[in-house]
């Protein structure tokens, strides 16, 4: 005896959800690479500038702090060691740039000392950092 079981439909697979979770993948690497800024500096209170435009093409970042404290690619440095570690951390490059990251309690007598470490490492191209004015 045959048992009608009914309609036979063939197995499909929704695409709908499978394109949803490949979008929530996709923003979720969009956001997350947009979060990873290349920013080799310490947190400073950066000064503030309605004018300075930014400068993107730059190898070295140096940062002072509240303190004084001497930072080369966030390693701690010794002020009157910096221009050997810049000679070294330059290299062969053919014109290196320093951003330098200041925090805006230091003296002025503080940021020329570290401004003369970097001219005496050789570099001429130099970026002091601030903060857009709102």
């Amino acid at each position: 005896m045959k048992v009608d079981l009914g309609n036979h439909r063939k197995a499909r697979i929704d695409m709908l959800p499978l394109i949803d979770i490949v979008f929530l993948l996709l923003v979720f690497f969009i956001y997350a690479m947009l979060s990873m800024a290349v920013h080799h500096a310490l947190p400073v209170a950066l000064p503030i500038s309605s004018t300075a435009p930014p400068d993107k093409q730059v190898t070295l970042s140096v940062t002072v702090d509240r303190n004084g404290s001497v930072f080369l690619n966030e390693i701690p440095v010794e002020t009157k060691n910096l221009a050997e570690h810049l000679r070294v951390k330059a290299g062969s490059e053919k014109e290196p740039a320093v951003l330098l990251f200041a925090d805006n309690s230091i003296t002025y007598q503080t940021l020329y000392g570290i401004i003369d470490q970097i001219k005496l490492a050789g570099i001429d191209r130099l970026s002091l950092e601030c903060e857009r004015q709102p």
